[in-house]
């Protein structure tokens, strides 16, 4: 009777009621992408390639750990092996959702640990095409969100969801996510500067399964306007490894314990 009973709810509910809502989709592609294990480590090499195609290389350790439910408080620690220009130099980022987050930068030339402003997160990660804000996240909270269709992408079914931000603290107007529906994983995102013109466009490029966790192992972005892009490949890739909580600190962005560099 039970049975019944909830496939006639089921047939008399608006078709929109059963549906996912965008700030779900959103929700479950931040956890599948940037929440995965209790933490996270990767060695990440990061490719700069200028529109005449000349290179430059920047390769790091990146280390990750998740405070509370997923969506909550994280702690980034990314430290710079080479080349030498970058070398020795940390990057440490303290996340709460719903607020500012707390961001410091150790440049070894000036052996000295500098804060990032809170209005700098949409700066440029290293010279990347990244920012410092898409390195750990953006709050869902700062962007009203809507699906606009659904379609199939490289063989995956996906929302494309539309990202507005809330305050004028960003370089674009709004942004385009094909969300994969199996995964949450993003696929691709389209940034729209304030005209609507198209100018930036990021890419899963490869995805590989990591102790049951989807990881995205390859990914681009690209500057249209510039004819810059960046492309980010990240290996060595482990989850669930017990990082301590003490190498979250300014002591460890001048001096990190090596035994989490390898």
């Amino acid at each position: 009777m039970l049975k019944y009973l909830l496939l006639l709810v089921a047939v008399l509910l608006p078709l929109n009621a059963l549906a996912i809502t965008p700030e779900e989709v959103m929700k479950s592609s931040q956890a599948a992408f940037l929440y995965p294990g209790k933490d996270f480590k990767a060695r990440v090499v990061m490719r700069l390639v200028s529109k005449s195609g000349s290179e430059r290389a920047r390769e790091l350790t990146m280390l990750r750990k998740n405070y509370g439910e997923t969506g909550g408080d994280q702690k980034y620690f990314m430290y710079f092996l080479r080349p030498a220009d970058v070398k020795d130099m940390a990057f440490m980022v303290y996340k709460y959702p719903g607020r500012d987050d707390d961001r410091w930068l150790f440049v070894p030339a000036l052996n000295m640990v500098r804060r990032i402003a809170a209005q700098d997160r949409r700066s440029s990660f290293v010279g990347s095409d990244f920012t410092y804000e898409d390195v750990s996240g953006r709050d869902i909270a700062d962007d009203t969100h809507e699906i606009t269709k659904e379609e199939k992408l490289g063989g995956s079914e996906s929302y494309v969801v539309k990202s507005t931000p809330k305050a004028g603290d960003t370089d674009y107007g709004y942004k385009l996510s094909w969300i994969d529906k199996r995964t949450f994983l993003p696929l691709k995102e389209e940034y729209y500067d304030k005209r609507g013109t198209l100018y930036k466009v990021f890419t899963a490029e490869e995805i590989k399964e990591i102790k049951g966790f989807p990881t995205v192992v390859k990914r681009t972005m690209k500057n249209l306007q510039s004819g810059h892009s960046t492309e980010t490949v990240f290996s060595k890739v482990d989850y669930n490894i017990g990082i301590e909580d003490s190498l979250f600190t300014e002591r460890y962005l001048k001096q990190p314990p090596k035994k989490w560099l390898d």
